[in-house]
């Protein structure tokens, strides 16, 4: 799958060179949609693209369109598709919602070529920025943007009061590179988005539920880096799916990165001395997850041992232990799924529990 930050290179590269290219971009769904707000692809003007607006032919006709728009040399324009069951089953999906993509030409020397390579500095770990466009207006052309890292700049584009008051009260986006869509009263549309670091797992410990965890966290979207301090286990054969391996002292590991609010830690080393070590060294950055592999009474002995070393009782409460929701999980994997459900729902705000829905009375039945 290719990445926002992959789009954005290939924009910088295609504007360095003086080409024109159409970014066509969900800015919000509703209902099933086989993609969600921040889903990209970048056409250029031979008709080849990068990336993905879900397949089938919605994103057929988004193409033809984009290519339409940079032949003709267009303003942005928003544009909403209902999935409807005749298209739904065209494609063999299951939709029923409604999507709304902004379809933005760029050109060398425009406002938003000049913002891309901020875009790619925060995406590749500089300070985290938000982006707020108007991407849908009942009287003129939608398209004005502005980065949060612009608020106080001069020379500020047309409906820089809306866009300023939208960053002012959405910065927190930044922080895990989310996504906001609002619809204002005068009928007006502006899309917010944050840029940041792809999210990223720090797993201390290359044991058996360490591999298991790895495997899972890249399957859900989850960048990778294991770190241990013996190399027959943090090695590329062990862990080819990892994005880097660091064989190194647990605390020495972590110096080498730079971590933010997009980043999680399991602590899994192979015992207590190496747990209260790494799990010290995890409290010392602004990870946003910190989990602690073990029993209660392990975790219990570990606080104990890292009090005794000044570590506050707010620093604690940062700590998942033991980690991991409540599933009865007993094997390496099954302890994986445990752990990164636990991730996705602090990443999500999930609650964590069943979601069976009680059954109604057959008369009370809607659809």
């Amino acid at each position: 799958m290719i990445d926002t930050q992959a789009i954005f290179q290939e924009a910088q590269r295609l504007t360095s060179n003086g080409e024109p290219f159409l970014l066509a971009t969900v800015v919000h769904t509703k209902g099933s949609a086989p993609q969600k707000a921040g889903a990209r692809m970048l056409v250029r003007t031979d008709g080849s693209f990068l990336g993905t607006l879900g397949g089938g032919c919605v994103e057929g006709d988004i193409w033809y369109l984009a290519r339409e728009m940079l032949a003709e040399k267009s303003p942005p324009r928003f544009k909403t598709y209902t999935l409807n069951e005749t298209m739904a089953a065209q494609d063999g999906l299951i939709c029923g919602g409604t999507m709304y993509f902004f379809l933005r030409p760029v050109y060398p020397g425009s406002r938003f070529a000049d913002q891309i390579p901020r875009i790619l500095e925060a995406l590749s770990g500089g300070k985290p920025l938000v982006s707020a466009t108007l991407v849908d207006t009942p009287s003129g052309s939608p398209g004005e943007s502005l980065l949060s890292d612009e608020l106080s700049a001069e020379n500020q584009p047309n409906g820089f009061a809306l866009l300023a008051a939208a960053l002012t009260e959405h910065r927190q986006l930044a922080a895990f590179g989310e996504k906001h869509f609002l619809r204002q009263p005068d009928g007006r549309g502006i899309y917010l988005e944050g840029f940041t670091t792809a999210p990223l797992l720090v797993i201390l410990g290359a044991g058996h539920v360490g591999k298991a965890v790895c495997k899972l966290a890249v399957d859900v979207g989850l960048q990778v880096v294991i770190i241990d301090d013996r190399a027959d286990f943090a090695n590329r054969e062990r862990f080819p799916e990892a994005t880097t391996v660091i064989a190194a002292d647990f605390a020495a590991g972590i110096r080498q990165l730079t971590l933010n609010a997009n980043s999680y830690i399991l602590v899994a080393t192979r015992g207590h001395r190496y747990d209260d070590d790494a799990l010290q060294a995890a409290l010392n950055t602004p990870a946003s997850y910190i989990g602690l592999l073990g029993s209660k009474r392990k975790s219990l002995l570990i606080y104990e041992s890292l009090r005794e070393k000044g570590i506050s009782e707010d620093a604690l409460q940062r700590v998942h232990a033991p980690v991991g929701l409540d599933i009865g999980a007993i094997s390496p994997a099954e302890l994986a799924v445990s752990i990164i459900a636990e991730i996705i729902a602090v990443r999500r705000a999930g609650k964590g529990g069943f979601m069976k829905m009680k059954l109604p009375t057959q008369a009370g039945i809607k659809i």
